[in-house]
């Protein structure tokens, strides 16, 4: 039997541009990756356009093209979560519906799994999208990789995932996801891919400028710790600073240099009001992240399926 790739596919207002995902796509499964069977997973984020229309069409055409349609736009990370959880394939892709994902990096991907890679990152490393597109994206990753350093330059939608990696993904129940983050939290083996993203020809973006701060926020706070544990060290710091300057002025009171009479009691009772606050921010910040991973319920740990595998043969 012939494994199966699993071709996964977000889409809003993607009109004109379906029918030619579809068949570049094809091409490249059909013509390089002959040995296997595919099948298409398209999700109608809540499209008001022709786009739904289109996807019918190419249902009708082939038997492999499976639908999903949101009753209204959820955005394009809900979209992946909800196709990557209806696959069936060995193995699942992720891709734009606009084509600014080169399909024929499916083959490359494809190799790299077969020797034995559970997530392969296709990642973008240069852009032909306008000036003002290039610079927020440079900055957004540059800020991105201070609290998540494993996410590579330029970020990724693009990504393939072995079966025991999607299997775990798909256990991730989560509000609010940062779907670069999660793939990274995975932790399996990785093969990054870089390459050139590809100029919009049909249509334009609908990555609109707040649903790009919202999974900006999403990325800074989801998967890091970074934000809390850098208001505990100010905190820390600023106190620490704050008492030690409580000592000064002390001192400068007992020799009388102090610039008037109730200088010193005024400002070392700010200090240390100040200092203490700032302290029991941090702390509570810490508890406050403990709260926060407890809740999203994410595993304590994944066993490595090969090496169980090899413990339970010899075993036997």
């Amino acid at each position: 039997m012939k494994k199966k790739i699993s071709i996964v596919i977000p889409v809003f207002r993607n009109e004109g541009s379906l029918a030619l995902t579809y068949e570049k796509v094809r091409t490249v499964i059909t013509e390089q990756l002959g040995n296997y069977d595919y099948e298409f997973v398209f999700v109608n984020d809540g499209s008001d356009d022709n786009s739904w229309n289109e996807l019918l069409t190419l249902q009708k055409r082939d038997e492999k093209v499976k639908l999903f349609s949101f009753i209204r736009n959820f955005g394009q990370v809900a979209a992946l979560i909800a196709g990557l959880k209806e696959t069936s394939g060995d193995v699942s892709i992720t891709l734009a519906a606009d084509l600014q994902d080169p399909p024929e990096l499916i083959v490359k991907m494809i190799q790299a799994w077969e020797i034995g890679t559970k997530v392969v990152v296709a990642h973008r490393i240069e852009r032909e999208d306008n000036r003002l597109a290039r610079m927020t994206s440079s900055f957004f990753y540059a800020i991105i990789k201070i609290s998540n350093p494993a996410i590579p330059e330029g970020g990724f939608d693009y990504v393939l995932l072995d079966k025991e990696a999607l299997d775990v993904f798909n256990k991730i129940s989560e509000r609010n996801r940062f779907f670069q983050g999660d793939i990274m939290w995975l932790g399996y083996p990785t093969t990054f891919i870089p390459y050139k993203r590809l100029k919009r020809e049909i249509g334009k973006s609908q990555w609109a400028f707040s649903k790009k701060i919202k999974y900006f926020i999403d990325g800074i706070l989801n998967n890091s710790y970074f934000p809390i544990r850098l208001i505990s060290v100010s905190g820390f710091v600023i106190a620490f600073a704050g008492f030690f300057y409580a000592l000064i002025v002390m001192y400068a009171r007992l020799l009388h240099q102090t610039p008037f009479e109730g200088y010193a009691p005024i400002v070392i009772l700010i200090l240390f009001i100040g200092g203490s606050i700032m302290l029991m921010l941090g702390i509570i910040g810490e508890y406050v992240w403990r709260i926060y991973d407890e809740v999203k319920n994410r595993p304590l740990y994944i066993l490595n399926e090969k090496v169980q595998k090899k413990i339970s043969e010899k075993a036997k």
